[in-house]
């Protein structure tokens, strides 16, 4: 684990040349929706270019509210087994929204709920199908997961089922920032023995960190592309969302911790 974690000194990436690798693995990872980078902007099939960066230094809550592209970046995504994370070591947790918007659509202008199709959720063990966007293949990559996570044993069955949900047009509790449920693009599962940041913070505002959903579910939702909500030190451990492009880049080991 860390002993201390400066966000800052890690968004030294900002240079183009440091951020090549993270936008390269973002191109891969969408490879319907994005054509390439010049090293400054981010380029669509469509033509639309998108600054990479800014230049600007944030502190965590800067990088929350008012990220640059670059930012998403940020915090490396620890593979392997659940360690404590360190204070605000949440990676994936930062979203440039003009990006998610740009990919999934704008769920208040209706533009993601065309967009959705029905998955079959642990039909084996009493599921209800749940709706998340067929865009990038979503759908098809959350049946992969329902299918790897049937051949468990059925003691995991409590932590999965009933799930909480998946497609939402809401923000995230306390801001005004869209949620990733609102792209349809993240699951929730059982809330039984699931720990939020929100419903556990002390009296002082800090965070109580802790994580009961077991290890091999995690490990089924990454393998096809999920990132966790444990690994963060604002912890939501029944949410996981759909960034390949994080997944990709901490196969590779990068950035540095």
């Amino acid at each position: 684990m860390l002993k201390a974690f400066s966000v800052l000194s890690i968004l030294a990436l900002a240079a183009p040349a440091a951020a090549e690798p993270a936008i390269d693995a973002l191109v891969s990872a969408y490879p319907d929706h994005l054509a390439g980078h010049d090293g400054k902007d981010l380029i669509w099939k469509d033509g639309t270019r998108m600054p990479i960066a800014d230049g600007r230094k944030r502190t965590f809550q800067q990088m929350l509210d008012d990220p640059d592209l670059l930012s998403q970046f940020a915090i490396p995504y620890p593979l392997g087994e659940l360690k404590a994370p360190a204070v605000d070591e949440d990676p994936g947790r930062i979203r440039y929204e003009p990006f998610f918007r740009k990919m999934y659509g704008d769920c208040r202008k209706g533009e993601v709920a065309k967009r959705l199709a029905s998955v079959p959720w642990m039909p084996k063990r009493g599921g209800r199908p749940l709706q998340v966007t067929t865009v990038d293949g979503v759908n098809e990559r959350l049946a992969d997961v329902v299918r790897d996570l049937e051949t468990l044993p059925s003691s995991m069955t409590p932590y999965l089922v009933p799930s909480a949900g998946t497609y939402n047009c809401r923000t995230i509790v306390n801001t005004t920032r869209l949620s990733v449920h609102a792209f349809a693009a993240a699951i929730d599962v059982s809330t039984k023995f699931s720990d939020y940041w929100e419903w556990s913070k002390r009296k002082d505002g800090g965070v109580v960190w802790r994580n009961r959903i077991p290890q091999q579910i995690a490990d089924v939702f990454e393998r096809h592309g999920f990132i966790w909500g444990a690994k963060w030190y604002h912890v939501d451990s029944m949410h996981f969302e759909y960034r390949p492009e994080i997944l990709a880049l901490a196969k590779k080991g990068w950035p540095q911790r």
